[in-house]
């Protein structure tokens, strides 16, 4: 027992630290050969590991809950943080590369490149801060002249236009999202047919605002209405 709660332990842990050893990226976005590589890993410490009836397998299971909530309590101390989770890794300072960085992280320039321009951001040179987080998402900080303009920015007030709430999904109607802007299926019904639509099967999607129950309809076949 003691050499079967042995190996558990170790594997465990092997398997954190060659998982951290992969880089961040790997935790981002997998690629085919993350995905192998990951395969062969989980498959060959399952293999390791040899578990005999029931009682073996409730300790293997409860071993790893108490590594997993141990670690994570660990991870609060900084030094061991660092093991456990990793530490932030700036990619992009001051609107410049930090190629050193870069090849630390194993994260490649084409990934850094198309992770700013997902979030909005073609030009390197616009960016003050790029940092790769523990988790392999990245974090954009953009320069202040570079900032998206917002109604604050100009001082002006902008009234508040609804949330809208989702009251017909794929022909189906979401009554508990009714309920939510204090509405039922007869008040659904009457709006739709306002709009236009004799059969609700008819609507893949539709949506009214909780300001001015203004109802958008679409039916999914590019065609869509809006009624107030």
């Amino acid at each position: 027992m003691l050499s079967f709660i042995g190996t558990v332990l170790i594997l465990f842990l092997v398997t954190i630290v060659v998982i951290r050893s992969m880089g961040k990226s790997a935790l981002a976005q997998f690629t085919p050969h993350d995905l192998t590589a990951l395969f062969f890993i989980v498959t060959i410490a399952i293999k390791a590991i040899k578990v005999e009836g029931i009682t073996q397998a409730l300790i293997g299971i409860a071993i790893v809950i108490i590594i997993h909530i141990s670690l994570s309590k660990l991870s609060l101390y900084k030094h061991l943080n660092r093991f456990v989770i990793g530490e932030p890794t700036i990619l992009i300072k001051h609107g410049k590369l930090i190629k050193m960085n870069l090849k630390k992280s194993r994260f490649s320039l084409s990934e850094l490149l198309s992770s700013i321009r997902s979030k909005g951001y073609a030009d390197v040179t616009n960016i003050q801060y790029a940092i790769l987080e523990p988790n392999g998402e990245i974090s954009v900080l953009p320069k202040e002249e570079s900032m998206p303009v917002t109604p604050k920015i100009l001082n002006c007030h902008v009234d508040y236009s609804g949330l809208p709430i989702a009251v017909v999904i794929e022909g189906k109607i979401q009554y508990r999202n009714l309920v939510l802007i204090h509405k039922d299926k007869e008040w659904l019904l009457k709006e739709i047919k306002a709009a236009g639509v004799s059969n609700i099967k008819h609507i893949f999607y539709a949506s009214v605002r909780d300001d001015d129950y203004s109802l958008t309809v679409d039916n999914g076949k590019g065609n869509i209405g809006t009624l107030k």
